[in-house]
């Protein structure tokens, strides 16, 4: 038994807010209200000053597990996302070897519930994330697949896109596309403009993303399919997902930390550690983003957290370095810096867009905080000033690092136990 006195809860479901305490037991919220007693088994939390909101979600993290435990494993990434104030977190499949097979999936699942967190996966929409024949979806999905994607590769045959939406239409899980066509891509990570200027190359056209949304979109119009356009990047995805969900499509799409904070700018002064796919791309891609996330065309934030090794980053040429970085930690505190503190979303709206939008899309019980619902809560001081780095995960490559930072996660609380303090 856990009470929590004296916080500001923030509930995006009901849209709820006010200073009141919180009293959880046997993972679910007993009771909200003010000036409850405090029971005498009850442990104590007193959060006078600090904000409460339900535990946060993220659809989109590479735990890189199995196959890759010098960048990060299920615990290391766990715990980034406890001290980030994340309580539910969705793995994506491009392991070694990948998510294709009820094997690996059950081996993911099983070393989730060892984080104290809410660890789940998607598996693979094809098999070996080759792109030329679907998994066995329905068994991957009764064997606790929470949704499909082959993130990490685009799927370029449209014939396989439309049976794998079909597939999920029918099994009603998301589909989620990495929206990039190689034929236009020379380097990748790279956007194709002031930054690919500057190294000499040709780059990542922004044409490679916005080609392959137009596809889906289509596709999701024929199919009924929920699906979700993943880390958009350019004002013309934005524009192409705005105008999808005027028709009622089922369509949801996520941004990134680094997409509305950046600019392919900062690849310029950070080098491969400001390298991700898709690119940073320009100031009026990133203002686009932000005004998707502020009118709801833009539901989710995800981090699209991707650790590598400091070899792997700094040691190679960016040309040759691997595209990514890990995001979990500074997540919270960069939607606050750059979105609230700049007038651009209220904290309420940055909450939904962690929390209950990410949650309905894979339609988790998760993402508010109420009587009955899970007791999965952060509690942050949006007011704190802090430094990024010294992190919880295995990997440091994020350009992000030593930048001063609006928002500190203070406790995060997953069913009710308290898995991370600060």
């Amino acid at each position: 038994m856990l009470l929590i006195k004296n916080a500001y809860l923030i509930d995006p479901k009901s849209g709820s807010e006010g200073v009141c305490d919180i009293l959880t037991d046997f993972g679910r919220v007993q009771k909200i209200g003010k000036d409850l007693p405090v029971p005498d088994s009850a442990g104590v939390i007193d959060a006078e000053g600090l904000t409460a909101a339900p535990g946060l979600v993220d659809v989109h993290v590479h735990f890189r597990d199995p196959g890759f435990p010098d960048k990060e494993d299920i615990l290391t990434g766990a715990a980034a996302a406890k001290r980030g104030g994340f309580t539910t977190v969705i793995m994506m499949a491009n392991t070694k070897p990948p998510i294709d097979n009820v094997e690996t999936l059950r081996y993911c699942i099983r070393k989730g519930k060892e984080t104290g967190i809410r660890v789940l996966a998607c598996a693979n929409v094809t098999a070996g994330m080759k792109g030329k024949e679907l998994t066995d979806m329905e068994k991957l999905f009764a064997a606790g697949a929470v949704g499909f994607t082959d993130d990490g590769i685009p799927l370029l045959d449209e014939q396989i896109v439309r049976e794998a939406m079909k597939m999920t239409k029918r099994l009603h899980v998301p589909i989620s596309f990495h929206e990039e066509d190689p034929k236009f891509i020379r380097e990748n990570g790279i956007n194709h403009g002031k930054a690919s200027e500057f190294l000499g190359i040709y780059g990542s056209p922004r044409e490679a993303e916005i080609s392959l949304i137009a596809r889906d979109l289509q596709l999701a119009e024929e199919t009924g399919a929920l699906i979700e356009i993943q880390h958009i990047s350019t004002k013309e995805g934005v524009a192409l997902v705005r105008e999808a969900k005027k028709k009622g499509l089922d369509v949801h799409a996520e941004a990134t930390p680094h997409h509305f904070s950046l600019t392919e700018e900062a690849v310029i002064e950070h080098g491969s550690y400001a390298k991700m796919n898709p690119p940073l791309r320009t100031e009026e891609d990133r203002l686009a983003i932000i005004e998707g996330l502020r009118d709801g065309t833009i539901d989710c934030i995800a981090t699209d957290h991707a650790p590598h090794t400091t070899a792997e980053k700094k040691e190679r040429a960016i040309t040759a370095a691997p595209s990514g970085i890990i995001g979990l930690e500074t997540s919270l505190a960069l939607g606050i810096t750059e979105l609230v503190e700049k007038g651009y979303m209220s904290l309420p709206a940055l909450i939904r867009c962690m929390t209950l939008n990410p949650a309905a899309m894979y339609g988790l019980d998760a993402g508010y905080l109420a009587e009955g619902g899970p007791a999965d809560i952060v509690l942050f001081d949006p007011k704190a000033v802090w430094t990024a780095g010294g992190y919880a995960s295995k990997a440091e490559n994020t350009p992000f690092t030593g930048h001063k930072l609006t928002g500190k996660v203070i406790a995060t609380i997953c069913r009710g136990k308290e898995v991370y303090q600060a």
